[in-house]
């Protein structure tokens, strides 16, 4: 791999970093996600999940991030377009957010599949 090479796989990191921080400090519920996803990593390792489980985790809270990530694309995408003014535009707004939503309720169901044994062996 030649220096130029290295140069711009350096610089694509560099830019996918400035994109996380952006989302991470522009967006409340990327925020929230985060932090939930300090929670369910803290109980991963307090309970010791097993491997296939902790990839699951692993595998869920990437979906979530990322769509939220997408849906914040959307909402700024829709609103560069034309801002507020078109149904169409509340519409997929409403529907980015059902991506989140669908992606983190599932994540929920599953978490609690997960940690359920663990949890109810604490008693």
């Amino acid at each position: 791999m030649n220096m130029a090479k290295i140069k711009r796989l350096i610089s694509s990191f560099k830019y996918a970093i400035r994109g996380l921080k952006k989302v991470y400090k522009e967006e409340q519920n990327f925020r929230i996600h985060v932090f939930f996803t300090i929670v369910v990593l803290l109980l991963s390792f307090y309970f010791q999940i097993k491997l296939w489980e902790f990839v699951i985790i692993i595998l869920l809270i990437a979906l979530v991030l990322v769509l939220e990530i997408i849906n914040s694309i959307i909402e700024r995408l829709t609103d560069m377009l034309k801002p507020r003014i078109h149904q169409y535009v509340k519409d997929m707004k409403d529907m980015g957010a059902a991506l989140v939503f669908v992606g983190a309720i599932t994540s929920l169901i599953i978490g609690i599949i997960i940690f359920s044994p663990y949890i109810i062996a604490l008693f």
